[in-house]
């Protein structure tokens, strides 16, 4: 299969030392991946690097080295101090890894966290990756409903987000018809396309306590996502309707489907987390390329330390080696 991309992310954080923890530990498997980034400064990190010019190069290097496809930094790197510097560097090597996997040259990417606060300094304009890269492969020929759709995954649970990164008091007037039915659709096409579910099932998370307890706790779920729901169940989506969150994330109940659908940020991010806090996964559907990140952030607190966990970065290389082959086989 062809390589996936890496991003080296913010510089300063956990992003190379998590990576060469990943190399370490995937070295021996089957599916290869190339960095973009500073070859020196992955070096630092204790591992034996090979420079190679493009992802192609990577497979022959992987077991013996970890692949860089080497874009030096403009500015040094101090561990945990961002350097608005060197954030155009982080910028450009998203953009590159978009570009390989757009031209087919990689399977997919894996980014590594970002620092916001330096980016913006440095003029980024995006909330964040999802949007940059849903910008990158807009003009992208893309076959199903577009995205993106954050999806947080750890486990046996998929948790996919109406709403992302607002305040709570905003959610309410962001929860319309078309935004929760344009999720649904992504959602149940991705676990066809890159999930390999023939046949997905989804659970519509009601977005007020005990699904609005009929009207007297609100009147969302009887406005909006009852008739969502019977909209998509139309179309031959089978989506519930919405149930009480309280109650749909234990064991049993997450054996009933395949993918939450989730109105706001803490109500998917809180049972991912609680299921498995070192090992979930952000999945960016509904775009033409494939694109995973490790839930958690740069860290600085700890960059450099050798205490940084890799588990999120490994199952992200995994997840999207695993969505890599189930879309290059339709």
């Amino acid at each position: 299969m062809r390589p996936l991309v890496l991003t080296l992310g913010e510089p300063a954080g956990v992003g190379p030392e998590i990576i060469a923890a990943s190399w370490r530990a995937l070295s021996t498997e089957a599916a290869p991946f190339a960095v973009i980034g500073d070859a020196d400064l992955m070096r630092r990190q204790g591992v034996p690097v090979a420079e190679i010019m493009t992802p192609a190069d990577a497979a022959d290097r992987f077991a013996s080295a970890l692949p860089v496809i080497h874009r030096p930094l403009p500015r040094p790197v101090e561990v945990g101090r961002p350097d608005p510097a060197n954030a155009p560097s982080v910028a450009d090597g998203i953009e590159e890894a978009v570009s390989f996997a757009l031209s087919g040259e990689a399977s997919g990417v894996v980014t590594a966290p970002i620092a916001k606060a330096p980016m913006y300094a440095s003029g980024f304009r995006f909330p964040g990756h999802t949007e940059f890269i849903a910008e990158l492969t807009a003009d992208a020929p893309y076959p199903g409903t577009r995205g993106p759709v954050m999806m947080l995954t750890a486990q046996n649970l998929r948790a996919c987000l109406v709403t992302i990164h607002v305040a709570l008091d905003q959610v309410p007037e962001l929860v319309t018809a078309e935004r929760v039915a344009r999720t649904a659709r992504v959602v149940h096409e991705s676990l066809k396309r890159d999930f390999a579910i023939a046949r997905p099932r989804l659970a519509m998370a009601a977005l007020n306590p005990h699904a609005g307890e009929g009207g007297a706790l609100g009147l969302q779920e009887i406005d909006i996502l009852i008739p969502v729901a019977r909209q998509l169940r139309a179309e031959g989506i089978d989506i519930t309707d919405p149930r009480s969150a309280d109650t749909l994330f234990h064991d049993e109940a997450r054996a009933t489907y395949d993918a939450a659908i989730c109105m706001y940020h803490d109500q998917a991010l809180i049972p991912v987390k609680t299921l498995d806090f070192w090992g979930g996964v952000n999945v960016s559907l509904g775009l033409p390329v494939i694109r995973t990140s490790p839930d958690h952030g740069t860290g600085f607190d700890i960059a450099g330390k050798g205490i940084a966990r890799p588990d999120s970065m490994i199952a992200a290389i995994r997840l999207a080696s695993e969505m890599a082959k189930a879309r290059g086989a339709r």
